[in-house]
C-alpha cells in the first residue's frame, strides 16, 4: 500500500521523486523518505509524517549540493505495516553502499534476519524492509541484478521494490511480485511508481510489470527478465487521461472534486456500452456471446470495501432483472473457505485500483477451479486485468482521495449493464430492456440534480456533526447503500458509522438508540418503504434523531423524520446512484466541519496491496 517513486535520466532526480511522492501519498502517508547517488555515496534524507515534512528537510539542501544535483534516485511514502510510524522505520532502508524501497510485506522476514545477523548484520529498524535490503547486501558482489535476484529468490511474500548501488552509477533495479510496478517511458529517462499518477507529468508512455518481473534500467534503457522464466517481453502502453484529471481543479479537496465528476465519470462508463434500438448492453471485453451468457449457472461477485458494496447491488439487479443465481463474496473469505466453483460459473471481480491483493486471490482461485473469470476495474494495465483477460474498465478516470466515490458509482453503473446484458440474453423483452437502458443513461443527470442540492445538505450536516456514533439503516437495494454511506462517514469523519439492514433493527441493534445516536433512514420510494416508514417511527420513539433519505415530494415520509434530503423519482436500482452521492456529499460536509483530513484520513490507504 506504500508509494514508490524512482528516476534515473539526466535530470536532477529529487524534483520528479517529491513530486511523485505528492501524487502517490494517498497510497500511505506515516512517513517519507528519499535515497539518491552522488560522488560522496548514497545521500539519505527521511521524515516522520507526511510527505511535506520530508519536502522541508530536502529544502535544507542547497540548489547545487550533491542531494539536488543527482540523476538517480528511489523514493518512498509509507503506510506502516511493520513498526510505527517513525523516522528509524521510514524507507529507503539499506547499508553504505545499498539503498532501497519496498511495499508488501516479507513474511519469511524473522529467520532471514536472524541468518543476516548470525552474519553479523545489525538492524536500525523494526521493519521486514530492511532485512530484504540487508539480504540483498549481503548477496552483492559488483552485480547488483545478480544480487538482488538472489535475494528475491529467498523471500516468501509480496513486494514492489526499487534499489540502488553507489558502486553501479545509473543503474536501478526494480521488481514486482503482488505489488504494483510502472515503468514511465521518457527520453533517455525512466520514471519508475507504484502507478501512473506520479509519471503522467513526464510521459504517457507505461510498461506495467507482471509478478515476479524484475527489470535494469539505465537512463532510458530497460532491460525486463523473469525470475522464474529468464527473458520476457512487456510492451508500452498509453496512459488515456491527462495530468490535469489528477490536481484538485480548484476544490478544497480531491474527494469533493471527484464528488463532482461524478455525472461525467458515468457517462464515460456508459458511453458507448449500451444499445437502445436493441435495448441490450454492449459489453465486448466480456467476451461472452448471448449463447454463452445462457450456459452460465451463476455469478459470484467479490470485492472488499466500497467494492463489497456495489457488488451487492450487482447481486440484487442479476437475480431480479436476469433471473440468475447471483452471490457476492468478501474477497478474503473467498479465498480461504474453499468455494464451491464450478465451468458454468462466472466470478466478477471487482477492484478500483485493479491491485487489492485479496481480490487478486480470489481471481486466482476461481481461475484455478476453471470458472470464467472477469474484471471490474478502473486501471488499465492493472494485475487484475491482466489476469483475467476479460473485463469492463470503468474509465471514471483517477480517483486520489482514499476514500472512494465516483468508482463506487461508476461500478454500480456498469454492474447495472451486466445484469443487462445477462438479462436480455436470457428472459427481458426488448422493451423492458430499452426502458433499462433509459435509465442506466439517465443515471448522470440523477446524480446532476443531487449535486445541485449540496448547499442544502450541508446544512443539514451541520447537525449531525457533535455526533459520535450513528445507525444507517435500509433494505433491498438500499441497504448496500446504507453500507457504503456508513462506510464513507467513519472514513473520513471518524464518527462510529454502523450500517443494519432495516429489518434487522429489531434484532438487536434497537437497543442501543438514544438520544445520541442518529438514525439515518434510506426511505425511498419502492418495495419495502412502508415497513422503513415503519423503522423510522419506532427509532423516533427511542428519541433517535432521524435523517431521512425520500424521493422528492413525498411529504408524508418527510412528516416522519428529524431532517431529510431528496432524492429525484427514479426505480429503486437506479435510485442506488443518486443516493450515495447525497450520502458522499454529506458525510464530505460533516468531516469537512469537523475539521478532518478528508483526503488522507488516518490509519488508511487508497490500494489495500497487502492482505
Amino acid at each position: 500500500m506504500c508509494g514508490i517513486v524512482g528516476y534515473t535520466g539526466n535530470k536532477s532526480a529529487v524534483p520528479i521523486l517529491v513530486n511523485g511522492l505528492k501524487r502517490l501519498e494517498y497510497r500511505g502517508y506515516d512517513s517519507a523518505g528519499l535515497a539518491v547517488e552522488s560522488a560522496d555515496g548514497i545521500l539519505v534524507e527521511k521524515a516522520k509524517g507526511k510527505v511535506a515534512e520530508l519536502v522541508n528537510k530536502v529544502a535544507q539542501h542547497a540548489e547545487g549540493s550533491p542531494l539536488q544535483e543527482s540523476n538517480l534516485g528511489i523514493a518512498h511514502t509509507r503506510w506502516a505495516t511493520h513498526g510505527p510510524p517513525t523516522t528509524e522505520n521510514a524507507h529507503p532502508h539499506g547499508s553504505n553502499r545499498i539503498a532501497l524501497v519496498h511495499n508488501g510485506i516479507i513474511e519469511n522476514y524473522k529467520s532471514l534476519k536472524a541468518k543476516l545477523e548470525g552474519k553479523g548484520y545489525n538492524f536500525l529498524s523494526q521493519t521486514d524492509t530492511e532485512v530484504l535490503a540487508l539480504l540483498v547486501d549481503s548477496h552483492y558482489d559488483g552485480d547488483l541484478l545478480e544480487a538482488v535476484s538472489c535475494a528475491l529468490k529467498e523471500v516468501e511474500g509480496t513486494y514492489g521494490i526499487a534499489c540502488i548501488t553507489n558502486d553501479e552509477p545509473g543503474t536501478m533495479i526494480v521488481a514486482r511480485r503482488g505489488s504494483p510496478i510502472v515503468l514511465g517511458v521518457g527520453e533517455n529517462e525512466t520514471i519508475v511508481a507504484s502507478d501512473a499518477s506520479a509519471i503522467i507529468k513526464h510521459t504517457r508512455q507505461a510498461i506495467y510489470l507482471d509478478d515476479n518481473d524484475i527489470a535494469k534500467i539505465q537512463g532510458g534503457d530497460i532491460d525486463i527478465t523473469s525470475l522464474t522464466s529468464g527473458t520476457v517481453s512487456r510492451e508500452q502502453s498509453e496512459i488515456d487521461w491527462s495530468p490535469d484529471a489528477a490536481e484538485k481543479g480548484g476544490y478544497d479537496h480531491y474527494m469533493l472534486k471527484e464528488i463532482h465528476e461524478q455525472p461525467d465519470a458515468i457517462e464515460n462508463t456508459i458511453r458507448g456500452r449500451v444499445d437502445m434500438e436493441r435495448g441490450t448492453a454492449v459489453l465486448s471485453g466480456l467476451g461472452l456471446s448471448p449463447r454463452e451468457i445462457v450456459d452460465i449457472q451463476r455469478l459470484v461477485i467479490v470485492g472488499c470495501g466500497t467494492s463489497l458494496n456495489a457488488g451487492l447491488v450487482g447481486e440484487f439487479a442479476t437475480e431480479d432483472f436476469a433471473g440468475l443465481c447471483a452471490e457476492v463474496e468478501q474477497a478474503a473469505e473467498f479465498r480461504y473457505r474453499n468455494p464451491i466453483i464450478n465451468s458454468r460459473d462466472i466470478v466478477l471481480a471487482i477492484s478500483q485500483s485493479g491491485e487489492t491483493a485479496d481480490t487478486l486471490a480470489a481471481v486466482r482461485e476461481a481461475t484455478e477451479k476453471g470458472a470464467l473469470v472477469a474484471g471490474l476495474v478502473n486501471v488499465v494495465g492493472s494485475t487484475i486485468a491482466r489476469e483475467t483477460g476479460r473485463g469492463v474498465y470503468l474509465h471514471a478516470g483517477p480517483e486520489i482521495s482514499v476514500a472512494s466515490t465516483k468508482a463506487f458509482t461508476c461500478q454500480v453503473a456498469t454492474l447495472l449493464m451486466v445484469a443487462l446484458k445477462f438479462a436480455r440474453s436470457r428472459r427481458m423483452s426488448v422493451n423492458d430492456g430499452r426502458r433499462f437502458v433509459g435509465e442506466i443513461q439517465n443515471l448522470p443527470n440523477l446524480v446532476k440534480q443531487v449535486l445541485a442540492k449540496e448547499k442544502q445538505i450541508a446544512e443539514v450536516a451541520e447537525r449531525y456533526v457533535q455526533y459520535e456514533k450513528m445507525f444507517f439503516i435500509g433494505r433491498g437495494y438500499l441497504f448496500p447503500v446504507a453500507m457504503e454511506g456508513a462506510l464513507k462517514l467513519k472514513e473520513i469523519s471518524y464518527i462510529h458509522a454502523e450500517a443494519y439492514h432495516a429489518a434487522e433493527l429489531k434484532h438487536g441493534p434497537i437497543a442501543l438508540l438514544e438520544e445520541s445516536m442518529p438514525v439515518v433512514a434510506l426511505a425511498l420510494e419502492g418495495p419495502g418503504k412502508e415497513k422503513t416508514v415503519g423503522n423510522i417511527k419506532e427509532c423516533s420513539a427511542r428519541n433517535a434523531r432521524v435523517l431521512g433519505i425520500v424521493t422528492e415530494g413525498d411529504t408524508e415520509t418527510i412528516s416522519e423524520v428529524d431532517d431529510y434530503i431528496e432524492i429525484p423519482a427514479c426505480r429503486l436500482h437506479a435510485a442506488v446512484v443518486p443516493a450515495t452521492v447525497a450520502l458522499q456529499l454529506f458525510a464530505y460536509h460533516v468531516a469537512r466541519l469537523r475539521g478532518c483530513a478528508i483526503d488522507q484520513p488516518r490509519n488508511l490507504a487508497k490500494s489495500v496491496t497487502v492482505e
